[in-house]
């Protein structure tokens, strides 16, 4: 694997015609997926990640997925894009269409790490509810403190969270080190704290559809 400008690539140029997958994804996802990949064997799959912080501007996403599925498919029989729709607001999904790739159904993945049925029979009921993914839970200040002014002026927690209960730890992997992490950021935001182990949930159920 190589970071070239927070893009993750694997090495080498695959031969197209021998059924060689392009995962082109959010670069949250890449421990994931990596993770899907090595414990079914799918090494005909190659990961190509797209910088995390895009979910900043999530305007920009489908020009950037786009430039990277013009940029990658003539080495590849196939094209999938790893992103539900991440606040495009039906843009992603569109560009897809268009440039005839499938991609991740389903809002955030906070909804396919649960299960895109089982989130939206919860919404309602979870509606005060704040998620972490074990992606956001290593990276809650460089995503969430530091691009919300936390680090700056603490009274916006109040002003931003105030209508907030609670913080939902989806966890993708049994890791006591990031639970206790994630504690903390349920501590600084001032909410109660649930931890949810989710696993892959979607996620390795969409990869899998495209083995």
């Amino acid at each position: 694997m190589r970071l070239d400008d927070g893009i993750l690539t694997e090495q080498g140029l695959p031969a197209r015609g021998q059924g060689r997958i392009l995962l082109l994804a959010c670069g949250a996802l890449a421990r994931e997926i990596l993770a899907l990949k090595a414990a079914n064997g799918w090494d005909h799959m190659d990961l190509h990640c797209l910088p995390a912080n895009l979910h900043l501007w999530p305007d920009r996403i489908p020009d950037a997925v786009e430039r990277a599925v013009h940029e990658n498919r003539a080495r590849y029989d196939r094209i999938f894009v790893v992103y539900a729709d991440c606040g495009t607001g039906g843009l992603l999904q569109a560009r897809c269409e268009r440039l005839g790739v499938e991609m991740v159904a389903g809002p955030h993945c906070y909804a396919f790490f649960e299960g895109v049925d089982t989130f939206a029979a919860n919404a309602e009921d979870e509606i005060t509810a704040f998620y972490l993914t074990d992606f956001l839970v290593r990276q809650f200040d460089a995503f969430v403190w530091q691009p919300m002014g936390f680090d700056r002026h603490p009274e916006l927690i109040a002003m931003m969270f105030g209508n907030y209960t609670k913080l939902i730890y989806q966890a993708q992997t049994d890791d006591p080190a990031l639970d206790t992490k994630a504690r903390d950021c349920a501590a600084r935001l001032g909410l109660t704290y649930e931890r949810r182990f989710t696993g892959y949930g979607d996620l390795g159920r969409a990869l899998a559809a495209q083995a």
